[in-house]
């Protein structure tokens, strides 16, 4: 994501005190174990798993999906879907609310998210993300082929390759205009005839008597305050995903028209909750 969404103003800052230190002790220390746990023990397995299944992994996406599920049982927040996640190979786009998409998505669904190649680098970020699977892209025109090509190979091995049309977070309370460039790969020769994509909505509800923006992070915030408010909430709110209908890439005419088709699925199912409506 190059671009970062400004619009409307930020919540204030958050300045903990009293009993909101204990609460991000009694939630911020175990959810610490259990993400950089769940690591070690990925690493370790992916070493044995890596020579012998190669792109395939068999065994780690468990880890990962176990981790995000009871990430969510620790942070007191609650999880529901809605609709069934597809079977065919292909990709799943989403819309982006913040930085507990990446629970959430993998949660219900084993997925790999496709980031730009800047993010590997990141403090921890960047380790989570090599170590989860996720396929870093370089927007070069010269390194498009071999992108294709590790798209290929990703997805003929059954893995499902999570997009973010929007190219950056919002306030979870609308959905920003799909970019279709990011669907012109999909069209290739190589990609085009076998390949499914499933549009999927991410709905939060904020604590009740919070803002609505609550869990969404934009713009200029940064990560360690959001985590914190979000971990010091005395009540906390729920995150919904939509699965929509899986949809063929071949019945569509060009980039254009599907990236429109799955931004208008991913709006709908924000429903009541989307201010643009």
């Amino acid at each position: 994501m190059s671009a970062t969404w400004q619009g409307g103003d930020e919540p204030q800052g958050f300045h903990p005190t009293g009993l909101d230190y204990l609460r991000i002790i009694l939630r911020g220390f175990p959810l610490g174990l259990l993400v950089f746990g769940g690591l070690i023990i990925l690493l370790l397995i992916r070493l044995i798993e890596r020579p012998v299944f190669g792109s395939n992994r068999p065994i780690t996406p468990r880890i990962t999906q176990f981790v995000c599920r009871n990430a969510f049982r620790l942070l007191g927040i609650s999880f529901k879907t809605t609709g069934q996640p597809m079977r065919q190979k292909g990709a799943v786009v989403a819309n982006h609310a913040g930085w507990l998409d990446i629970f959430s998505l993998n949660a219900r669904k084993r997925v790999y998210f496709v980031s730009k190649s800047e993010v590997a680098k990141w403090p921890g970020i960047g380790w989570l993300a090599r170590a989860t699977g996720t396929v870093f892209i370089n927007r070069d025109r010269k390194e498009a082929h071999n992108q294709i090509e590790v798209f290929r190979e990703r997805l003929a091995a059954g893995h499902k390759l999570l997009f973010f049309p929007e190219g950056t977070s919002s306030d979870s309370r609308r959905i920003l205009p799909f970019k279709s460039t990011l669907f012109a790969a999909f069209f290739t020769p190589e990609l085009r005839d076998f390949m499914w994509v499933q549009p999927v909505t991410l709905r939060y509800f904020a604590p009740e008597g919070r803002d609505p923006r609550f869990y969404g992070w934009w713009g200029d915030m940064e990560f360690a305050p959001h985590l914190l408010k979000t971990l010091a909430a005395p009540r906390q709110g729920q995150v919904e995903i939509v699965y929509h209908e899986p949809v063929k890439v071949s019945e569509f005419k060009g980039r254009k028209e599907l990236a429109a088709h799955c931004e208008a699925a991913v709006r709908e199912g924000l429903g009541d909750l989307n201010v643009e409506r």
